[in-house]
């Protein structure tokens, strides 16, 4: 194989990481539209105005294909992505442990105020400090790694059967109408003023602690550290040296991941408030990995072929652009949803809400290539780089 062509294979399959990461962005956006739609999202009991068959079956799919599965997804590669960091430290000559530290403390006032004016859902914050927990384990081997990932999986699936099994004990807690008021005052909030806004973000952001603690915290630094331990083999790169891992991924994500999901999701939508929705949460997590692992496997497969190059092209820019792209998705779904601007809280039935991302996206495809083959970074990425190297990137890409 000449050199032009093995550098040719190797951008390529940059541009196939930068495509997953587009395609994790997709599948947030589904997911976090029906937390922007629905003061009920997360809430014991369905959103009464909108409980036909088709409302549910929106609900499941969502819960079932996406939830607990696509921030795992973008969470594998943030940890890929590491690796990819401490290269370019390596090669300037610079070192990581300054830039890295920067880095994370950006990323940290960025989703502060993503979380406080935007969406009290951010996962900026959390990947902040868990980067500079990864920043601690980076040197460890492989083998440990490995088995830490595990066990915050299996330790927090555990910690929630522990919870259904109490749970099961008590006599239901839940108040129907207590919490069909408290939705209707959260969506009153979100649709006033942009400063009650603000407001509703803050008091949410003193409870939402346990969503992040006890099931995105563990959950996403597991995937960090599997992320971290595919870029050290570069297992993207090298792609045909480990298709028996990425064949082995999507068995698993069949036999095990598609089944739980289904549990999930079932429970999670027809069974919500139940003993069996806590339980399905736990299947959920232990679970949600495989999927994942499957999505990325089927993923890299699909984008060998001719139609599958051309897909991965579509979905790169966007991915290049994560951070950008991220915090402009819950920019238009805030002006759409909230006093920012259309204020449609509580007013979009769930699949209209999935036609609204999906066309949000296709916006996003656009405007990404578009910028991209203009610029060097998305404007955020530019300002994390910023801070990062301590210096000022290149904006503008060089005309030949």
């Amino acid at each position: 194989m000449t050199r032009l062509s093995v550098s040719s294979l190797t951008q390529d399959r940059i541009v196939n990481v930068d495509a997953l990461r587009g395609f994790a962005l997709l599948g947030i956006l589904l997911v976090n539209i029906m937390a922007f739609s629905s003061a009920f999202y997360g809430a014991e009991i369905p959103d009464p105005a909108f409980s036909s068959p088709v409302d549910q079956g929106a609900r499941f799919l969502i819960a079932c294909l996406f939830e607990t599965k696509f921030y795992l997804l973008f969470s594998f590669l943030f940890g890929y992505s590491f690796t990819l960091q401490m290269q370019s430290a390596e090669k300037a000559g610079k070192s990581f442990l300054p830039r890295l530290l920067r880095r994370q403390a950006g990323l940290w006032i960025i989703g502060i105020v993503h979380a406080v004016l935007l969406f009290h859902g951010d996962i900026l914050t959390t990947y902040a400090v868990l980067g500079v927990v990864l920043l601690m384990l980076r040197n460890q081997d492989e083998a440990r790694i490995l088995k830490l990932a595990k066990w915050l999986v299996i330790g927090t699936a555990l910690l929630w059967i522990i919870m259904a099994l109490l749970a099961a004990s008590e006599p239901p807690s839940g108040n129907p109408d207590a919490i069909r008021a408290n939705a209707d005052a959260v969506a009153l909030a979100y649709r006033s003023s942009p400063a009650t806004v603000i407001g509703q973000h803050i008091e949410e952001l003193s409870t939402i602690w346990m969503v992040i603690g006890l099931i995105q915290a563990p959950c996403a630094l597991a995937m960090f550290l599997l992320g971290l331990a595919a870029g050290k083999r570069q297992v993207f790169l090298r792609f045909d040296d480990y298709k028996w891992l990425f064949r082995r991924l999507l068995a698993g994500g069949i036999a095990i991941g598609l089944p739980g999901a289904i549990f999930y999701g079932w429970c999670s939508v027809y069974l919500i408030g139940s003993i069996w929705d806590m339980a399905g949460l736990a299947v959920g997590i232990l679970t949600a990995p495989f999927l994942t692992g499957a999505y990325i496997a089927g993923a890299m497969f699909l984008f060998q072929s001719v139609n599958g190059k051309s897909l991965s092209g579509l979905l790169a820019p966007v991915g290049r652009m994560a951070l950008s792209n991220y915090l402009l998705q819950s920019a238009i779904c805030a002006t759409l949803f909230y006093a920012y601007g259309f204020g449609l809280i509580g007013m979009t039935a769930p699949m209209t809400g999935i036609f609204i991302a999906l066309g949000i996206f296709g916006v996003q495809l656009i405007l990404s290539t578009w910028w991209m083959s203009r610029f060097q970074y998305g404007p955020l990425e530019w300002l994390l780089r910023f801070v990062t190297i301590a210096a000022r990137p290149r904006w503008r890409k060089q005309r030949p």
